[in-house]
């Protein structure tokens, strides 16, 4: 029965041996700083001047929690070269902790970008524990106190010497309090921060009387006191110092005049100033006690007799750049998911236009088979269709596009469609532009990285058009209606045999845009087509059946440049039959005679009746012939193979893949390979009656025709020619080709490009595209273009920073654009690359006029001029040589005295001077006239006291006061002895 009573007292036993949270917090912290390896005697060697600001400076965090309140804990330390530890200095039983001889060192006062703790208390190392989410914070002074205990016996339990901060209050007042500790000393960190600066507070003379309270020495004659003094001056009022960038005048482009904008470029400048604010920091470094006089009522701190001065400017939040809004814009069309019918409004352009088109085509044809004649040829003929068809579904004059401004466009487009140029159309067909391209011109061959399209070309006058009126002409409107021209246009010149100028001759370069490659394979496609009714019109009038050797001999020009390929019949001029699409009813009956004679000699050794006329000879190879009948080898006049886009050859490649790996799928496979190889063949045995496949060999293929020298009966030593091994495996596709091969020239012969269809192709393609995949398709082209403006402007301002900017640019755009479809993030990054350096060139150029670079006639005072501005760009404060007498000071200077007369305001009479504000009453004094009251004033005070026995050394103190007009702070680190440990 007693049983139960013991154990219900032990249940009632209390652990006080637990660790609370409290102690499981101090516990983290000095994991955290064992593991940071932050324990022990700091060490490092005396700070060089200026090395806060050139310097790295580095950080690294870990996450803490006390109870379920997350703090951050993080350590800030300046990058030092290692330094050896066993010094015998570092040993001496009272030597001061290295932050507190920081505290004392008068090198780095003031850096300009660096953390608040640095420039306040002048600390190359501390550690701050802040919480971790942004809106949380410590407000109690109970939790405070609680930290701050927390981090005393931290520092005291690892004899970590490196200071300890903890962040108190909301972040943005940026307020912490934090400890030092030494051999047998100690620092505090404490902070004050008000929203207005108290009055007695706001000169020299009120910050001694403090800090002098605070060290509360006992000595009656207090050590000297070392004080750095900053005043900065902000100015403001640039009014007087126009920004020289004029915004373009757009309708002059129109009536001729270039003006700000130069027809078929990009624009390029800020329209607003970029430098918003320009602070002038005075410094005094070195000032003692007594020296000079600071009070409510006088004051000897004239900022022009300043030792040191130093600027920075505080650039405009981003300021509108016109290369940056054209880029912007452009870009935005990408995102767009309409139409042209739905931008525009259901036109007739499909319906319509075809059945006029096909109806004016059959007329011309009956009444002449001549294209239109050239002199007729303008651009208001050209688009007289368009615009009738568009004015039916809306308004003239809610047209997008007027007349003037789309007449501007396309004469700068095709320059040859101008009446006075219509002489010069047939040249065109011989030197279209960006034919001679220059290789060796870096910027020229930028278009192959960013696959877009050369700088001379029409695809790149296109997009540079399509920028333009998408920001100035009406938008994705007017966008759809030039793009609707455009495709008009191309239509015009496939059925008039006009060549698309602004083109290189060839096949499609797969270097460059989709785009381009389709208005390439369109120019090949007019070129074929050209070259084939030519030649029609010339075998009704020319004809002449019974010449034979006409190839022959007008080939004899051109023996050296066709050694072993044959010519293009397209490029035949005088054609001696006409071109068939393919064989008719009667041509097979024709050539049923031929067939079975061909079909028996394949049976005989593969050898062609020798009865059969020799067609489409281009000129002899050389001194071989035919190893059976003894004659001559000719080269035949062939096809040439049919130019692909890129997209086609995607395609054909996916079908071909799609085969298989079957025998009926390879089978099929290498037939669609062999068609141009089926069409030599057929071209060679219409040129050399009684060939067979050796011969082909020999010419097509001379690495497979192996010849050695043999002994025949006679003793004689004869050559032997045999096909290669791969020629001799039994049903291989080149045997199998020659046998099916017919003796049929290459005008008679199936098209291998069907130029007809290819056009109507590409002309279906252009016409479905939406603005938004014009957009797509022209942005490399844009950005090609942005970066050339780019490079152009930054040559004339020469400034080393934006070079290396560029180059990234180029590097971070090949990678991007050389794939299709890339990402919409990737595109923006670059586009704001490329906006980042239009502000910083706008940003120079607006420096040198407010400074008077160009007008400055003494060179070296130019060249010293030109250094200062271009360090201003790249630099957080630069020191001004001469302080305020040198030739930047004196210039600065200037700018103050101007701002001050713009804003100056009536003296004020006795009566008010009286009763005015100290502020007031020292401005009247005349000691800064020529400057504003300064926006900031930071006073740095320094002393030192005796260190009672046993100790010698002496204790820093020090305090750092920040007055603003708006706010008061004032940071003091001060050491006491440390009696309790």
């Amino acid at each position: 029965a007693l049983s139960p009573q013991p154990e219900s007292e032990v249940f009632e036993i209390t652990d006080f041996t637990t660790a609370s949270e409290w102690e499981r917090f101090i516990s983290k912290v000095e994991e955290v700083l064992n593991d940071w390896k932050l324990i022990g005697i700091s060490s490092g060697k005396p700070l060089e001047k200026g090395v806060y600001t050139t310097g790295a400076w580095d950080e690294k965090s870990d996450e803490i929690s006390f109870a379920d309140f997350r703090f951050s804990i993080t350590h800030h330390y300046l990058v030092q070269e290692p330094s050896d530890k066993g010094g015998k200095e570092e040993l001496v039983e009272d030597a001061l902790p290295l932050p507190m001889q920081d505290l004392l060192c008068m090198n780095n006062d003031f850096p300009p970008r660096a953390h608040c703790l640095v420039r306040w208390y002048g600390l190359r190392e501390f550690v701050v524990i802040a919480p971790a989410a942004n809106n949380d914070a410590v407000l109690s002074e109970s939790k405070c106190n609680l930290l701050l205990s927390s981090i005393s016996i931290a520092l005291g339990n690892t004899g970590c010497q490196i200071p300890l901060f903890v962040q108190i209050h909301h972040k943005w007042r940026r307020m912490y309090v934090g400890e030092c500790q030494g051999p047998g000393v100690r620092t505090d960190f404490e902070m004050v921060h008000l929203r207005k600066v108290p009055n007695q507070y706001i000169h020299l003379s009120g910050l001694l009387d403090i800090f002098k309270s605070k060290i509360g020495c006992p000595l009656t004659p207090l050590p000297p006191v070392n004080i750095a003094i900053r005043l900065t001056y902000v100015l403001q009022d640039w009014q007087q110092y126009f920004w020289p960038q004029q915004p373009p005048d757009i309708d002059a482009l129109v009536g001729g005049e270039v003006g700000g904008l130069e027809f078929g470029k990009l624009p390029f400048g800020a329209c607003e100033d970029p430098i918003s604010e320009l602070h002038l920091a005075t410094t005094w470094p070195h000032l003692t006690e007594g020296i000079i006089v600071d009070n409510d009522v006088y004051s000897d701190l004239d900022p022009i007799q300043a030792p040191q001065w130093s600027v920075r400017v505080r650039k405009a939040d981003n300021p509108q750049c016109l290369l940056g809004d054209f880029l912007t814009e452009f870009f935005k069309l990408c995102r767009r998911k309409e139409s042209t019918d739905e931008i525009l409004g259901r036109s007739a352009f499909e319906e319509e236009g075809k059945e006029v088109a096909d109806i004016t085509h059959a007329l011309s044809k009956l009444t002449e088979p001549a294209p239109v004649p050239i002199h007729k040829l303008s651009v208001t003929n050209m688009v007289h269709s368009a615009k009738k068809k568009i004015r039916k579904h809306r308004g003239v004059d809610e047209s997008p596009l007027n007349n003037e401004v789309l007449n501007t466009i396309l004469l700068f487009l095709f320059p040859d469609a101008a009446d006075k140029l219509a002489d010069g159309f047939e040249s065109r067909t011989s030197t279209p532009a960006g034919s001679n391209p220059l290789p060796e011109n870096e910027d020229y061959n930028l278009f192959s990285q960013f696959k877009s399209a050369p700088s001379d070309s029409l695809t790149y006058k296109l997009a540079l058009c399509l920028c333009m009126i998408n920001f100035y002409h009406g938008g994705v409107k007017g966008v759809a209606h030039l793009w609707q021209e455009f495709v008009l246009e191309m239509r015009y010149r496939w059925e008039n045999n006009y060549l698309v100028p602004g083109l290189a001759n060839g096949p499609p370069d797969l270097r460059c845009c989709l785009l381009h490659q389709k208005l390439q394979m369109l120019n090949c496609c007019i070129e074929r087509k050209k070259a084939r009714d030519e030649g029609k019109r010339g075998s009704l009038s020319d004809r002449s059946p019974g010449d034979t050797g006409k190839g022959a001999d007008h080939s004899g020009d051109n023996a050296d440049k066709e050694k072993e390929v044959g010519k293009s019949w397209e490029s035949w001029s005088d054609s001696e039959e006409e071109f068939f699409e393919c064989l008719s009813d009667t041509e097979d009956l024709k050539g049923n005679g031929q067939e079975n004679g061909r079909k028996g000699g394949a049976k005989e050794g593969n050898k062609e009746p020798v009865n059969l006329k020799p067609e489409g000879r281009l000129h002899p190879h050389g001194k071989l012939t035919l190893l059976h009948p003894g004659e001559p080898l000719y080269i035949p006049i062939t096809q040439e193979p049919a130019p692909m886009t890129e997209d086609l050859l995607e395609e054909q490649s996916e079908v071909l893949a799609k085969l298989g790996t079957s025998a009926e799928g390879a089978h099929l496979r290498a037939r669609m390979q062999s068609a141009c190889l089926l069409s030599d063949m057929e071209s060679f045995k219409a040129a050399n009656p009684g060939c067979c496949l050796e011969d082909f060999v020999r010419w097509y293929s001379p690495r497979d025709y192996i010849e050695e020298e043999v002994v025949d009966e006679k003793g004689n030593i004869v050559i032997k020619g045999e096909l290669s091994a791969r020629m001799k495996i039994p049903s291989n596709m080149w045997v199998e080709a020659w046998e099916t091969a017919k003796p049929v020239p290459a005008r008679r012969q199936k098209r291998l490009f069907d130029d007809t269809r290819e056009a109507e192709k590409v002309l279906h393609y252009l016409a479905v595209q939406k603005p938004a995949d014009l957009a797509r398709h022209l942005l490399p082209c844009i950005i090609h273009a942005a970066v050339l403006k780019v490079k152009d402007e930054e040559a004339l301002e020469d400034i080393s920073s934006v070079k290396k900017i560029i180059k990234q640019i180029i590097s971070h755009s090949s990678k991007v654009l050389r794939f299709p479809n890339p990402e919409d993030k990737k595109l923006e990054e670059i586009i704001a690359q490329i906006m980042s350096v239009e502000a910083i060139i706008a940003r120079a150029r607006s420096l040198k006029a407010k400074f008077g670079v160009e007008k400055c006639e003494n060179e070296e005072e130019k060249e010293d001029l030109q250094r200062f501005v271009n360090c201003l760009l790249d630099q957080p404060e630069v020191s001004v040589i001469g302080a305020g007498r040198g030739p930047a000071g004196s210039i600065i200077h200037k700018l103050f005295v101007n701002a001050q007369r713009v804003s100056a305001v009536p003296p004020l009479d006795d009566e008010l001077r009286r009763s005015g504000s100290s502020e007031e009453r020292r401005l009247n004094a005349g000691a800064v006239s020529d400057f504003p009251p300064p926006t900031g004033r930071e006073v740095i005070l320094r002393t030192t006291v005796p260190r009672p026995a046993p100790y010698s050394k002496p204790l820093p103190q020090r305090m750092y006061s920040v007055l603003t007009k708006e706010d008061f702070r004032l940071a003091g680190a001060f050491s006491a002895d440390t009696t309790f440990f």
